[in-house]
């Protein structure tokens, strides 16, 4: 398969401690990569290796068929939108926009007319003699993502650009960049820690952990088949159930045994099915069904300790043998704190983790 930006035996060192470890990543011509995880976890520091802002230990970058590795950034055919504006503050939108353009000495004519492309495309026409002080913080970011789409490249790099945002302008700009990949066609690649920007735009997610990939897959796959433990509990809000307990097997049908729990595994779907052993059992809170009996599922008893409304759907959260779990449910939701409850499991759509963390 052809790859857009190709990353070989990776590794970036400062000294002796060790950021990102013999990574290697292939993103395809046109995919929209988000890079997750927590603070730390390497993913700006990769972004930046891409970008040439940061100097790499070993290992090789390739951008559209390029060995970039020691180019420099303007080199790399990439544009890139960081998590501060980094706006010239004396100058208008218009030579915000252009800069870059001026400088690299291309054309009047060709500089107004990617200029005036890339403000229809952005909604910036009407601003384009405003400065940057005169923009709200959704508008100046705009500006920003402009700056790098005038340049006209295959491959946009973003680090955080939402972050410092109000939840409102992140949700409408979210949308925006989504738009902006599916009419433009060029690769992005995308750095956030907001699970919900990398679930709703991704084609695929890398979830880092200390500088390794975790898990590389589309959102539903890691969503619905976490790879292991810590993808399980970094993925979704509020986080995944677990129980732990062990799993047994008699006359060759296996269980997953917990205090007084006992599931029948036969429809689980094993990668390979353990004969017994230590085990947790992770399920979303939307996997659970209100009334299990109804539904002829193994139910998990409980009692409500709070309810959180919100608005189209509601959180319950109920104790379970000396730990709490949650419940999502749609719309309204009468159910009070102190009510006895006895949700169902579908096991298909569970996760088992064996005792190394790995999903069996």
């Amino acid at each position: 398969m052809q790859s857009a930006v190709s990353i070989k035996d990776l590794k970036i060192a400062y000294g002796d401690n060790t950021v990102i470890e013999k990574m290697s990543l292939d993103i395809a011509p046109k995919e929209f990569l988000v890079l997750l995880g927590p603070s730390g976890c390497g993913k700006s520091t990769l972004l930046n290796a891409i970008a040439g802002l940061q100097d790499i230990t070993s290992g090789e970058i390739w951008i559209s068929d390029k060995n970039v590795t020691w180019e420099e950034p303007k080199d790399r055919g990439i544009g890139m939108v960081f998590q501060s504006y980094a706006l010239y503050p004396r100058m208008s939108v218009r030579k915000n926009l252009s800069f870059g353009l001026r400088v690299a000495g291309l054309p009047k004519a060709e500089i107004e007319a990617r200029v005036a492309r890339t403000a229809a495309l952005l909604h910036l026409d009407k601003l384009l003699d405003r400065r940057p002080a005169e923009l709200s913080g959704g508008q100046r970011q705009r500006v920003a993502i402009g700056r790098a789409l005038v340049r006209q490249v295959d491959v946009f790099l973003f680090d955080e650009p939402l972050s410092n945002l109000d939840a409102k302008l992140r949700n409408e700009l979210r949308v925006e960049i989504k738009k902006l990949h599916q009419s433009l066609g060029n690769t992005m690649i995308y750095v956030t820690h907001d699970q919900v920007e990398a679930l709703t735009l991704a084609d695929r997610i890398a979830i880092m952990r200390d500088g390794v990939i975790q898990q590389l897959a589309s959102p539903s796959e890691i969503y619905h088949r976490p790879a292991n433990l810590f993808v399980a509990g970094f993925i979704g809000a509020p986080a995944m159930n677990f129980i732990e307990g062990r799993i047994e097997t008699a006359n060759g049908s296996p269980t997953f045994q917990s205090n007084e729990l006992s599931f029948d595994l036969s429809g689980y779907g094993f990668k390979t099915p353990p004969v017994s052993g230590q085990a947790t059992l992770g399920f979303r809170p939307d996997h659970l069904v209100l009334d299990g009996a109804a539904s002829g599922l193994p139910t998990i008893p409980g009692r409500i300790s709070v309810v959180e409304p919100m608005g189209s759907e509601a959180v319950l959260w109920f104790d379970w043998a000396k730990q709490t779990l949650s419940l999502r449910l749609m719309g309204d939701v009468t159910l009070l704190p102190g009510d006895a409850l006895s949700p169902g499991l579908d096991i298909s759509k569970a996760s088992l983790f064996g005792a190394d963390g790995s999903r069996l």
